[in-house]
């Protein structure tokens, strides 16, 4: 049994909810926006809203990670929860909350699991922090593609 280790992280984003979960539901496009992820692939193509099985690929500094993750609580326009079901345990969350102005708080959330002989180097104050820098630096990236207008036409996305 390993270390559950969790991350959160914000932005505050100028555009409708609408658009940001429209832009975020593109979950194949996320390597435009997470380095660390070099593939997303639907594996339920019969999914008529957001996939519920997706393979993913992480590589990053030398390593390369690949899980399943099934989506497991979707709310159009608020809430997505997600866990793997293989591969790398990891968990997580991404909740929006439409502000005044057609603005949009994203608060993302996730979780891993690290063998526990791994976990005493994820502490906040040595690798954590720069996974959390990690995760903000992606999700500033998100929020660049979502006011450049990327998703307000649905041909913009895959």
């Amino acid at each position: 049994m390993g270390r559950w280790l969790k991350h959160t992280v914000v932005s505050n984003i100028q555009a409708p909810v609408e658009q940001v979960w429209v832009v975020w539901s593109d979950l194949e496009a996320m390597p435009l926006w997470m380095s660390w992820i070099e593939s997303v692939k639907t594996i339920d193509e019969t999914a008529t809203t957001l996939p519920d099985l997706t393979e993913w690929t992480l590589a990053a500094n030398g390593f390369r990670f690949k899980w399943k993750a099934k989506i497991n609580e979707r709310i159009e326009a608020q809430k997505l929860q997600w866990e793997s079901i293989g591969g790398l345990p990891t968990k997580g969350s991404v909740r929006f909350y439409q502000e005044e102005n057609e603005h949009t708080i994203v608060k993302l959330s996730v979780t891993y699991e690290l063998p526990r002989v791994l976990a005493p180097l994820m502490e906040a104050n040595i690798l954590g922090g720069m996974v959390t820098n990690e995760l903000q630096a992606n999700l500033d990236r998100f929020k660049a593609l979502v006011e450049s207008g990327y998703g307000l036409n649905k041909n913009n996305l895959h």
